[in-house]
């Protein structure tokens, strides 16, 4: 009976040339990807697992994951993004995965020294401690900078024909992409908008006005410009498919302002606590004719109030 292994797909090329090494040596494969509020893979990852022709499974960590937004234990990196936090969620719920699909052992694309956070010697046994994966989670591209894992010990996969990559540089993966001619995978990028910094700086200060933020709300935080008016927030659309996204998630007590007979933004105006009041209606007239090209600068314009 051949070893089963569960690799974690991002669709990047790391985490493919994991799995191709690992597959290379006989081991059968099953994929998983997250996705959160905050990232989402599951399109590139499949594109992977399709290449790869292996399974995946997409396990949604919306919520586990804001948790750890709102109380990292490890505390944050240069945004709100806790790493440690996440990387430790992660294999937590890959390890419940593989017990479920009997697999023998996890496979990370992690190659030491690319993230300053989450990807060093220390944070990676930190983990691994963490979560109860000593030995059970094998990092293919710097295993030989690693402890010898449990899927060494017991022959199911060669250690010499592993890797010691490490560091920022890509050149080695490039490489090893064109030697096993794989084609499905994402240019590298941060990924995450926690790791972004207008992007946590937006949830920064929605967490200090609001204690529970909806999906909605996190949702909001991607589009348009945002102003603050007190507890008000004034959501300002800056183009056509923001427009669409925007009337999307407006909810109930939401106010939608449009200019009227002449294109211009969709700006939304919420409130957790009190009434929206005229002077916020007024704010959200000003902003949404001030960016409008054809409308600013040019006398009175009529608007379009929806209220939700």
């Amino acid at each position: 009976m051949k070893v089963k292994a569960l690799v974690l797909l991002s669709g990047g090329l790391d985490s493919g040339l994991a799995a191709k090494i690992i597959q290379k040596q006989g081991i059968v494969l099953k994929g998983v990807t997250f996705k959160s509020y905050f990232f989402d893979v599951s399109l590139a990852a499949q594109k992977q697992a399709n290449e790869l022709g292996i399974p995946l499974t997409i396990v949604d960590i919306s919520q586990e994951q804001f948790s750890l937004v709102k109380k990292p234990h490890y505390g944050y990196g240069t945004g709100m993004n806790p790493c440690i936090d996440c990387h430790a969620l992660m294999l937590r719920t890959a390890k419940e995965l593989a017990r479920k699909e009997k697999a023998s052992f996890l496979i990370t694309g992690d190659v030491l020294g690319q993230r300053p956070m989450s990807q060093n010697e220390r944070a990676i046994m930190v983990i691994d401690r963490e979560v109860d994966v000593e030995g059970l989670v094998l990092r293919p591209l710097s295993a030989k900078l690693l402890p010898v894992t449990i899927s060494e010990k017991n022959g199911w996969v060669d250690r010499k024909k592993l890797f010691s990559i490490q560091g920022k540089s890509r050149r080695k993966q490039l490489e090893l992409g064109k030697k096993f001619g794989l084609r499905e995978y994402t240019t590298p990028a941060g990924g995450c908008l926690l790791t972004d910094p207008n992007f946590s700086q937006r949830l920064k200060n929605l967490l200090a006005k609001v204690k529970d933020p909806s999906s909605s709300d996190l949702a909001l935080l991607k589009l348009g410009r945002h102003f603050w008016q007190k507890d008000i927030l004034i959501v300002v659309g800056r183009n056509e498919k923001e427009n669409k996204e925007i009337q999307e998630l407006s909810q109930k007590g939401d106010m939608i302002v449009e200019l009227k007979d002449i294109p211009g933004p969709t700006t939304l105006v919420r409130s957790w606590r009190e009434k929206i009041g005229k002077a916020n209606i007024e704010k959200a007239k000003k902003l949404t004719k001030y960016y409008s090209i054809k409308a600013r600068n040019k006398g009175e314009r009529k608007f379009l109030i929806s209220n939700y």
